[in-house]
């Protein structure tokens, strides 16, 4: 029997959504829902660490800075493993890892071994979107792929807004509770991973054109389709004949300006996000006399814009414009941040100030990611998407340290937000230009 060619890209975009496809946007979603969780609940429980360890707020700054340099380590490192070994493969050690390593965090001795295990918990916690992503992109019709990778980051978002609540269960349970909680739950998910989740047939297609678990994938999507066992299954995004990861193609075929300034954006904009949500429980308790379990219940309602902005640039990209949306979003993103120094918490203005910032940082973030993966084709996607949110960590590394330097010299408010507020401007400006750059490179026309 002759072999046929089975492009599994055009198959997946030719394809009308089905039970199975909303069954891996839900394990996703709640995939970067635990990932979002466990990162930024740090921030929110840190006034109480530090005042169980007897430290000031400011001594917190080698916990938030160790965890952004594992995350960022982990970004590098972990996420070439995804177009190596597997999205999936590597995901389920991802959770594994994080999961068991952040249940021991709950009994650090000191401070110094908190952070240590904070920063070996980043290496894995890094891994996680990146995988996420991919398969979500892998997985979806092209018609319908922005919008539901906004949905699927949208659980991103909500882990952020559910990492509040670890600040309510401080006074009776202790900060210890907001890592148990963070560490069970990867562990829980494990099995429905192992079971439901399927590898990426692009993936696969890309490693070995003849796999056989491909043609069950495709089953699994088209009960009907027509298979006669004789397939070559290809991947039409992989360029040059290239099946394997190398990290040097982000640079390669007219990507080197887009893949640097994408970098460049994602410094300024993982690092803004690392440094509110690590350091804004602080700032309002010591320059605003807020407690953090006031805010943790302005933020339940305030976050959530988070979601309401991810899901809007799903809609705006996907029926509107892919460039100008972004730079518009970060823009807002900077007024709402310095608009938070000057609405008193008491006011009936603070929250729903909160929740423009959350709405533009979310929407903003995720129209970034969502660049990644129509920037950078199969056999790099997971390593592309790692490496622009590794440049993102490092930003996250940086950045927070600002926040440390605020508390630590007694900035008010209104200064410390108002230096907050650049770096999402920065962030408009690079995107702009990244615009222009998509725009007049050929293989991304």
């Amino acid at each position: 029997m002759a072999t046929k060619t089975f492009d599994v890209h055009e198959f997946i975009d030719g394809q009308r959504l089905r039970p199975v496809h909303l069954g891996i946007l839900a394990l996703c979603f709640l995939v970067m829902f635990v990932d979002g969780f466990d990162i930024y609940m740090v921030g929110k429980i840190a006034p109480a660490i530090a005042k169980d360890f007897g430290i000031a707020p400011a001594a917190m700054t080698p916990v938030i800075v160790m965890q952004q340099i594992g995350l960022a380590v982990g970004a590098f490192l972990m996420s070439p493993l995804g177009d190596k070994l597997g999205r999936k493969l590597m995901l389920l050690i991802a959770f594994a890892m994080f999961g068991v390593l952040t249940i021991a965090t709950a009994f650090s001795p000191s401070i110094i071994a908190l952070a240590a295990l904070r920063g070996i918990t980043g290496l894995f916690l890094a891994a996680v979107l990146p995988y996420a992503v991919a398969l979500i992109s892998e997985f979806t019709p092209l018609r319908q792929r922005a919008m539901f990778l906004s949905a699927g980051m949208a659980g991103y978002s909500l882990g952020n807004v559910a990492g509040s609540m670890t600040a309510l269960l401080v006074p009776r349970y202790g900060w210890e509770a907001g890592f148990l909680l963070g560490g069970a739950m990867p562990l829980a998910l494990l099995p429905a991973l192992a079971w439901a989740l399927p590898e990426s047939i692009a993936f696969r297609a890309a490693r070995n054109p003849t796999d056989p678990a491909i043609a069950r994938t495709i089953k699994r999507l088209a009960p009907n389709a027509m298979l006669t066992g004789e397939e070559h299954f290809v991947a039409r995004t992989i360029h040059s004949g290239k099946a394997r990861a190398n990290p040097l193609d982000l640079f390669r075929e007219g990507r080197g300006t887009i893949s640097t300034l994408l970098f460049g954006a994602c410094f300024f904009s993982m690092g803004t996000i690392a440094l509110v949500a690590a350091w804004l429980p602080s700032f309002l308790q010591q320059m605003a006399g807020v407690s953090i379990q006031d805010f943790a219940r302005s933020a339940m309602i305030g976050l959530l814009g988070g979601i309401v902005g991810m899901m809007s640039i799903g809609v705006l990209l996907d029926r509107v414009n892919r460039s100008i949306p972004i730079p518009i979003f970060f823009l807002g993103y900077s007024m709402a941040i310095l608009l938070l120094g000057f609405v008193p918490f008491a006011s009936v203005w603070f929250t729903p100030a909160l929740f423009a910032m959350a709405f533009f940082q979310g929407g903003g973030q995720a129209g970034l990611n969502m660049t990644m993966a129509r920037v950078y084709p199969t056999h790099i996607r997971s390593t592309g998407i790692g490496w622009a949110g590794g440049a993102g960590r490092i930003g996250g590394v940086v950045l927070p340290l600002f926040g440390g330097l605020a508390l630590a010299q007694a900035f008010s408010l209104q200064i410390t937000l108002a230096v907050v507020a650049t770096f999402p401007l920065t962030v408009a400006v690079l995107v702009a230009f990244l615009s222009w750059a998509l725009a007049r490179s050929p293989i991304h026309r």
